[in-house]
């Protein structure tokens, strides 16, 4: 199942971001930025677009030296707490997620194995640990068994 970026859903990733979208057609789009470390993203959100022969949601973020997307968003989990919204794509027991921060900054984990998200960090190397952690926040949204072995 995935999100619907209904309206609620855009005035909650709005205000875990603290930024107001503008929407351009068929998107919405997030211009994030941190007066003090003077970075700036976009993000931007396009519902049921196609994609290939599918229809789906993308997700886009632009930075001054990067551009990352994320392909068939199936879920989103908007954290105030953190102050950043995680998107994430499952396919085949693997989990991408797309991290955007408010303070500018955002974050890619691509192909996580979904298990990783429960298990026990103190078994894995930091460089495995880091996205188990990050991706973490986003096990509640998931499909149920998902993260069996």
């Amino acid at each position: 199942m995935r999100p619907t970026f209904s309206k609620k859903d855009i005035e909650k990733i709005s205000r875990v971001l603290g930024v107001s979208p503008k929407q351009i057609d068929n998107k919405y789009r997030f211009i994030i930025e941190n007066n003090e470390t003077l970075q700036h993203i976009s993000l931007e959100i396009y519902p049921d677009i196609p994609i290939g022969d599918h229809i789906g949601h993308l997700i886009s973020v632009y930075t001054p030296t990067s551009h990352l997307q994320l392909h068939f968003c199936t879920g989103f989990i908007a954290s105030d707490l953190l102050g950043e919204v995680t998107f994430v794509s499952e396919c085949g027991g693997r989990v991408s997620g797309l991290i955007v921060e408010k303070g500018a900054g955002c974050s890619l984990y691509a192909n996580v194995e979904a298990r990783l998200l429960s298990g026990d960090f103190s078994t894995m190397g930091p460089e495995v640990m880091m996205s188990g952690i990050a991706l973490s926040l986003a096990e509640e949204i998931l499909p149920a068994g998902l993260q069996e072995p």
